[in-house]
Order: structure tokens, then sequence, then C-alpha cells
């Protein structure tokens, strides 16, 4: 490295925050230091099967610290971001200050419960690997909960499942569910009348899936309900009280289950002035994604607001794939500044969406209006997201935890696992 290479702290080491700092590998120019409140990269489109039993959580994972070992100008911080002080060029951490000559938030958003605090209270969220633990832990001790009680009342709270929320985790997860009450919940707990499970779908949308189209739409539907998954669209959950989910419409639901993938919000950040937030509490950037407001300042991925875009005046989806090109052009646009070379703005090139409903099924949409549905569909999303795993050893573990449960319809991975506590 230069003796004046400079130094750019990433905090938030997610699709946005990796794909940059990995652009910026050796780079003599720069000295890279990732901060994360974890020690470890996760991928988020798989945490519905940590959640649910069918992947161990070192599947989707990987330490950051390894991941460096070998790059020369790349360390890790672990640390909560707690202030900015832009005009020190410092950031205030849990674990201490960091300076900084560029600073890139990348920290994606979190669960967004829409002021609800009952639901923030006693809801199931599915952001983050602790929330997808938590779920697992939740789920299978409610299951062996069912299986003492004798009250009929009180045993249909058990058998009933609420998912909030239409979109892929939504739908994934309902479909997920789907599939282990009819192969698995059977065998597991013989104690339990299947047939009881009920496992509702809601949304506030007139449709699932509502960023792809309108044959992905139906599809899903069709196949959710196909399934056994109850859909109720153009509702919303208003409140969870006493076991009750109650919704817009007036309608109650009981169960002691409400699982919240219903919206996301960004991060506020002290320090950054008001004026440098947006819609849905998201940065406010340039073309360069530079911060409005602020200098060396800049923000990628769902943290970001960027209208600069033609294609996408009102601001890109909250999606992997911007994030993902958003950090790699930011980081080749920061060695352009070092350089003396023209910057390049941001443009996004949509790839496609696509989800995954249950086995054999998915929906796939590509650009010039390509759509791919059923088990083609399925094995497109399998092969992406396996790729998409930071390293071979993930992807090999995933592939074969994948297999075991096609060929079996099952999993062995189900077990109440709860950390003790020293006092």
């Amino acid at each position: 490295m230069k003796e004046n290479s400079k130094h750019v702290v990433v905090v938030g080491g997610g699709f946005a925050g990796i794909n940059l700092a990995q652009q910026l590998y050796n780079n003599p120019h720069f000295r890279v230091t990732v901060v994360d409140q974890n020690n470890y990269n996760f991928f988020p489109p798989l945490l519905y099967q940590v959640a649910t039993g069918f992947l161990e959580t070192s599947n989707i994972s990987f330490p950051f610290r390894k991941l460096f070992q070998g790059k020369s100008n790349t360390s890790f911080r672990l640390g909560e971001l707690q202030k900015i002080v832009p005009e020190e060029k410092k950031i205030v951490l849990s674990t201490g200050d960091l300076g900084y000559d560029y600073l890139v938030l990348a920290t994606g958003t979190e669960t967004n419960f829409f002021g609800l605090e009952n639901v923030k209270k006693h809801a199931l969220p599915m952001k983050t690997v602790n929330d997808a633990i938590e779920m697992r832990n939740y789920l299978l001790q409610t299951a062996e909960k069912a299986t003492v009680i004798s009250d009929p009342g009180e045993r249909r709270k058990f058998g009933s499942i609420v998912i909030a929320g239409g979109g892929p985790t939504g739908v994934e997860i309902s479909g997920m569910l789907a599939e282990m009450k009819k192969y698995v919940f059977a065998k597991d707990y013989p104690e339990l009348n299947i047939s009881q499970i009920k496992i509702f779908l809601v949304d506030a949308s007139p449709t699932l899936l509502s960023p792809m189209s309108a044959k992905s739409q139906r599809y899903t539907h069709d196949t959710l309900t196909e399934s056994g998954v109850t859909v109720k669209l153009d509702v919303s959950v208003k409140d969870y009280v006493d076991d009750t989910v109650i919704l817009s419409n007036g309608e109650k639901i009981e169960t002691k289950i409400l699982i919240w993938a219903a919206g996301v919000t960004a991060r506020l950040f002290e320090g950054i002035p008001k004026e440098s937030y947006g819609r849905g509490r998201r940065l406010l950037v340039d073309e360069h994604n530079k911060v409005k407001g602020v200098d060396a300042i800049y923000a990628i991925g769902d943290t970001c607001l960027q209208t600069t875009d033609k294609n996408f005046p009102e601001g890109h989806p909250q999606l992997a794939q911007v994030a993902i090109q958003q950090g790699k052009l930011l980081a080749k646009n920061l060695v352009a500044q070092e350089t003396q070379k023209p910057m390049k703005p941001f443009a996004y090139y949509d790839k496609g969406s696509m989800a995954i409903i249950r086995r054999n099924k998915a929906v796939c949409d590509l650009p010039k209006g390509l759509f791919f549905r059923g088990f083609i569909a399925w094995a497109m999303w399998l092969f992406i997201h396996l790729l998409s795993l930071i390293n071979y050893r993930n992807r090999i573990k995933t592939l074969y935890n994948w297999t075991a449960a096609y060929l079996t319809r099952d999993q062995s991975l189900r077990m109440i696992i709860r950390p003790s506590r020293k006092e």
C-alpha cells in the first residue's frame, strides 16, 4: 500500500458492502475497514430455510476475518455504529472511534412494524440470522406445547399460523410451511390432527409479489392456494392482542404464531442532517452514490434512494442486485477519483426477479418479457442462489442439504438450541 493510501470505512457487510470491499482487494490506493455488528456475512434470501430447519446457519454465513485472510489492505472491525461526526471524519462505534477518508454506509434495512407495538413485541420477524434461529426455536417449541394441550380452543391457536407480507419472503415461508405440514408435521407430531393446521398469508396489496409480472402473481396465488394456504389480499394486520390477529377488515384469527414479513425501513444515523433523508428513511444520493448534504460520505444498497437513474426516477427497488451493482461501481469510482479519471454515473441493469413457492414450483421474470414458472423456474432459482453464496464451502454444504431434503422431502435439522447465559 502507498503511504498516503486513503482509508475507506464500509459500515455493513451485506451484498453492497462486501462487493465494494472485494472490488478494492489489495488495491494500493486504499485501506479498507469493514464494520459490522456481527462477525459474519450471511445470505438473507435463504434465512427462511434456516428458520424452518432445512439449512444450518453455517450454510448461509461466513466469518469476515476468514473471508479477508490474505487481503493486505482489508480488515474487519466488530461494532455497532452509534454516531457519525462528519466534520472530524470519524464514526463512533460501540467498540470505539474510527477515522475515515471515505465513509460508505451499506447498513441495509431493518424490520418495519409500522408503529404496531403489540406486533413488534410478539410477532416473529425475518430479517437476521438471530431472527431465523428464534423463529425455528419458537415454531418447534409451539409444536411441542400443542402435543400436550387437550382444550380444542387452545389447540386451535397453536395450529394456526399467520404470515403478514406477500413479498418473496412471505410467499417462500408460506410455501415451505405448507410443504412441512404435508410431509413433516404428520410424521414428527403424530399426536396432532394435521388437518387442523391452518396457514394464512395476509397482504395489504391486491396481489402477491406486487413488483413482479401479472403471470407470476397469478401462478403464485394459485399454487399457494392449491398447497392449502389461505391467501387474504387487500387486508392488513392492525393489531395482535391476546393471541388474536386483528385485520383491517375486522376479521380476527386466533393464533400463537404471527410471522412478520410485511415491510422494511432504512436506519437513521446520528450526525446526518434530516435533509439528507428521503422516503422510507433512505439516504438521498447523487448519481455517484454520494450522500447529499455531507462530504466524503456515500450510501449504497437498500439504505439509499437514488433518483438520477432515468429508468428508475422514483428510486431503485430494494433488491440484492441493486446493492451488488452499486457496491462494485462505487469501488471503481473511488479508484477513478484517486487516479484523476472520470467517474461513471450509476445505472441499474435489471437482470430479472424470481421467487420460489414450494418444491418444484417457482416463478421467474426476465428482461424483455420472458417468463418461467414451475420446475424450470425452481431449478433456476436454486442455481442462481447457490452461485450467489459467498464461497465454495457454503455452496457445497447447501447443495448437500438441498439434495437430502429433495430426495426425502425432509431434513434432520429441527433442533431447539438455546444458548445458556451465565449470571
